[in-house]
């Protein structure tokens, strides 16, 4: 799998889009801080929220550092700049934005 496809599989979820969130919000959070986060919307155990970090860091979305008894985690947005160059850069300098812009405002209400 390449990295583009880590990506976008790591960005699929819904979980872990709030974990990239989380950390784009304070960066440096231990696995607790980030349990907190996930569970405020939805169950799930320190064990399910390991994995989905795990996933994250395969995709270099994430990187950990221990720091005495705890792992941090920082938010690496490198990969998202990275697919934002390849697969939206090009589609907004052309007029297909521009008709978005026009669809926008003819639905409108007035």
């Amino acid at each position: 799998m390449n990295d583009d496809d880590l990506v976008f599989k790591a960005l699929a979820d819904p979980t872990r889009r709030a974990l990239l969130d989380a950390l784009f919000e304070r960066d440096g959070r231990s696995l607790s801080d980030l349990e907190q986060v996930v569970t405020e919307t939805t169950a799930m155990t320190r064990f399910g929220v390991a994995k989905h970090l795990r996933l994250l860091e395969d995709a270099d979305l994430v990187v950990s550092r221990k720091q005495g008894r705890e792992r941090l985690h920082f938010l690496n947005p490198v990969p998202i700049q990275a697919i934002h160059r390849r697969w939206i850069d090009k589609y907004t300098a052309t007029t297909a934005s521009a008709l978005l812009d026009l669809k926008d405002r003819l639905e409108e209400k007035p």
